[in-house]
């Protein structure tokens, strides 16, 4: 099983990036050097959970967000959890009703995918 520090530094850093934020901007946000998120990042910090506590609020996302899929074994699952965090992100930008219709589509298109695979 992966590092649990090295899990939380590589979502910090997907998230990070998925919202477009700098490693400076995110330190600035809750009082620490950009070193410091670097370090966590890495997986080179043992963070308390004050300070995880400050990183998760900075970021907008709950712990259950952070330790999505932290249990699973897929080799491609970081990628997969990548995409869905800048997803994600930019469904929150929109409405209830636009997030509803987005889902639908997305349903539609992985059912033609599916009818594909069983044709060949």
């Amino acid at each position: 099983m992966i590092k649990i520090n090295t899990f939380v530094g590589e979502r910090i850093k997907s998230i990070r990036k998925a919202k477009g934020l700098t490693q400076a901007v995110l330190g600035e946000q809750v009082e620490l050097p950009q070193s410091y998120i670097g370090g966590i990042e890495k997986g080179e910090r043992n963070i308390s959970l004050d300070t995880l506590q400050k990183l998760l609020s900075a970021l907008h996302i709950s712990p259950s967000e952070l330790f999505r899929e932290y249990d699973n074994k897929d080799a491609n699952l970081k990628e997969i959890i990548e995409s869905l965090d800048r997803i994600s992100i930019e469904l929150s930008k929109r409405s209830v009703k636009e997030v509803k219709l987005i889902e639908s589509f997305v349903i539609n298109i992985l059912k033609t995918l599916d009818d594909l695979k069983n044709i060949d």
